[in-house]
């Protein structure tokens, strides 16, 4: 009786247990989060030659069939970060804050790694407000936990971008970073803002990617949504030392991506991440 006892304690222990895929461990990720483009419109233009450049690179995954959840720009990135768009349809400032739902920043705090977001020309660690120059909130999904009791992300981990540290190895274990509304191609026409934006990634940015190739590290660059004219069919890239280059055409979305960061850390699933497939065809070693 005794061992069918501990039998079936060990089968409810598992079933209890998130089942983890094998996915790298990096010892940095930074997301990066632009806008409002297809992936027609980015890959193979003559407007980002430095995002396209990078695709011929050995490090550099594209993925081909990879979609944002909905329309308009902050519930996809509510999805990228905790899993849901928690019923938010618009850009407005949302109801009930702060929010406690799980989120991916909290879920690493409380695993004893980091987190921190780097949004540019925020004007000050912790700014709340909803507008401030080119800065928009509506693109900053973790300041709506901020001071949370419950799955909270503290204020002080609410930076500008002015604060990417310059030695990357101070990077936390895992971070965003969002541009303005001039440098994300979200204000201006085409093709110049993808032009500016594909000449600040390489200015502000290139120095971490080429870092990642021989620092065990990963960069990710995606868009919260397509021109609304493409089914969402938006591009990504995962570039890194632990990347397979070439293309890669499985289904996925923004919850893959929350999935397989978590899956990269074993930290608990946010959301709609608990039944989106994993990201786990590009890698070449696996930890």
């Amino acid at each position: 009786m005794k061992r069918v006892l501990f039998a079936i304690q060990i089968i409810f222990l598992c079933l209890s247990v998130p089942a983890f895929s094998q996915v790298p461990k990096p010892e940095h990720v930074v997301v990066l989060i632009l806008e409002n483009h297809a992936f027609d419109q980015i890959i193979g233009s003559k407007a980002a030659p430095y995002i396209n450049s990078l695709l011929k690179d050995k490090h550099c995954a594209l993925f081909t069939n990879y979609y944002a959840i909905m329309h308009p720009s902050q519930p996809n990135y509510l999805a990228i970060f905790a899993g849901s768009n928690f019923g938010i349809d618009n850009d407005d400032l949302p109801k009930d804050l702060p929010f406690t739902y799980p989120n991916v920043g909290a879920e690493l705090l409380a695993h004893h790694l980091t987190f921190a977001g780097y949004s540019e020309n925020l004007p000050y660690t912790g700014f709340n407000g909803i507008i401030y120059g080119n800065y928009a909130r509506r693109h900053n999904p973790w300041v709506n936990w901020q001071g949370a009791k419950r799955n909270g992300i503290p204020a002080k981990l609410n930076l500008p971008f002015s604060s990417f540290p310059k030695d990357f190895k101070n990077l936390p274990t895992v971070s965003f970073v969002i541009p303005n509304v001039k440098n994300d191609m979200h204000d201006g026409k085409d093709p110049g803002r993808i032009e500016q934006s594909d000449k600040w990634i390489k200015k502000n940015l290139k120095r971490f990617i080429d870092w990642t190739k021989a620092n065990n590290s990963l960069f990710i660059v995606t868009f919260d949504e397509d021109n609304d004219l493409e089914g969402n069919h938006i591009p990504t890239i995962f570039f890194g030392q632990m990347v397979k280059g070439g293309s890669y055409n499985e289904k996925i979305n923004h919850y893959s991506l929350l999935r397989t960061i978590e899956e990269m850390y074993h930290l608990p699933f946010s959301g709609e991440s608990r039944s989106a497939k994993t990201i786990e065809e590009c890698w070449t070693t696996m930890k």
